[in-house]
């Protein structure tokens, strides 16, 4: 049975200034799948999640959502089931892990399904169970971003946006958030994007990769495809 595509970006250019920071990319991602978005430093990666989340405006090109064009306005898209993670375990550190989560689920009015939501998502997350009243702040770093990644979840997600999620942490914490990040997949049926610059670890767990050079896809394969490929090489030193 063919998968859904559930989000299009068709022929998207970004710029800052008289910089282009996306040229001219198409991007799709079918319902359930994880996707890698790889490349150098200023490729473009952490700018097309924000592109789809609607925190940079685009200057040409089109999104689709179920084969329907959108505007992307950030509060738009979180209730059309899409929600974004930046990069840098941006947690409310003065509130308790409770409360952050909370937070997550303001699109709902009705307490009692925050509370639901709540439940289910420590289920996924369930060494936060412990940690639930205490405040965010305190935590270790690995432990953060697992509230930043619940807390993503708390509005039940067809499509999450990953930036770097890996940032910062030690190697043995590193293998738990991928690990966190593939059972999400499989656990609740999201379909993922991640930008990454853990390459190896990341193409473990996708579907797909797209790498990015200078704001234009240049290669788009199976993440099978791209492990032991001199490819990924060739690109981040600049000859490709």
């Amino acid at each position: 049975m063919n998968k859904e595509v559930l989000l299009q970006l068709k022929n998207i250019s970004v710029h800052y200034g008289g910089v282009k920071a996306l040229d001219g990319v198409d991007i799709d991602i079918d319902e359930g799948e994880i996707i890698a978005l790889m490349g150098p430093n200023g490729a473009g990666k952490s700018t097309m999640l924000k592109t789809i989340f609607g925190l940079t405006p685009i200057q040409g090109g089109k999104v689709f959502w179920h084969e329907r064009e959108l505007k992307p306005v950030s509060y738009e898209i979180v209730e059309m089931g899409i929600v974004f993670v930046p990069q840098g375990r941006r947690v409310f550190s003065s509130m308790t892990v409770e409360e952050n989560l909370e937070i997550g689920g303001y699109i709902f009015r009705d307490s009692k399904k925050v509370k639901r939501q709540m439940t289910e998502v420590l289920d996924t997350f369930p060494a936060l169970k412990s940690k639930r009243k205490e405040k965010a702040g305190v935590l270790s770093g690995g432990q953060q971003q697992m509230v930043a990644l619940a807390r993503g979840l708390m509005t039940d997600p067809k499509v999450l946006l990953l930036d770097e999620p890996s940032l910062g942490l030690a190697p043995k914490i590193v293998k738990e958030v991928f690990a966190k990040i593939k059972e999400i997949n499989e656990r609740h049926k999201t379909a993922i994007m991640v930008v990454e610059h853990n390459t190896k670890s990341l193409l473990e767990i996708t579907n797909r990769a797209y790498v990015l050079d200078k704001g234009k896809i240049v290669v788009h394969k199976t993440s099978q495809e791209l492990l032991g490929n001199d490819i990924l090489e060739k690109v981040f030193m600049g000859s490709l």
